[in-house]
């Protein structure tokens, strides 16, 4: 009878546990809500494109605006980027615009972009990034994270992830 009782804590002691990396886990991967203040800060923000020229983002509001959050050193990131200059240069006619938000070093960035041109906007956060991320309801900081604002300036759509081609092709449909 001992060793059965043993075996029935063992067991619900596993299954807590499991449970509880469920939930960080799926936690970890769904986005959080956003910090009050941190649409209106991200307008009123300014990066420094690669090149070291100055970007505000306010000029960029009143159209629908994908924002992604990207590394050199992001496998899942470089992967998606041609299909993020796919959807740039299908979706710009129809007012959508993209940028890149590198959360990396200036010199790392300026060498993959001569690799890899990209036919939207890139500017730097370096590891500021992982915070300002964080702000718009990526809980752990992660990349790749992609943020839709849409024309009246919300947050709309949000991901923490790879981004696939359903998930553009539903964000060009519903916007």
């Amino acid at each position: 009878m001992k060793l059965q009782r043993r075996h029935l804590l063992t067991g619900g002691v596993a299954v807590a546990a499991a449970g509880a990396g469920v939930f960080w886990a799926e936690r970890r991967w769904r986005p959080q809500p956003v910090l009050d203040g941190t649409e209106a800060e991200f307008w009123a923000s300014r990066f420094d494109t690669p090149e070291g020229q100055p970007l505000a983002m306010a000029p960029y509001r009143g159209k629908p605006l994908l924002v992604n959050f990207w590394a050199t050193w992001c496998p899942p990131c470089i992967e998606e980027l041609p299909m993020l200059n796919a959807f740039q240069r299908e979706q710009s006619a129809k007012g959508w615009q993209l940028l890149g938000l590198a959360v990396d070093r200036v010199d790392a960035v300026q060498a993959f972009l001569k690799k890899l041109p990209l036919d939207f906007p890139v500017a730097m956060t370096g590891f500021a990034g992982a915070d300002l991320s964080r702000k718009l309801g990526n809980p752990s900081g992660g990349l790749p994270f992609t943020v839709v604002f849409g024309p009246g300036g919300g947050i709309v759509q949000r991901k923490i992830g790879q981004l696939k081609p359903d998930d553009l092709a539903g964000w060009a449909k519903s916007i």
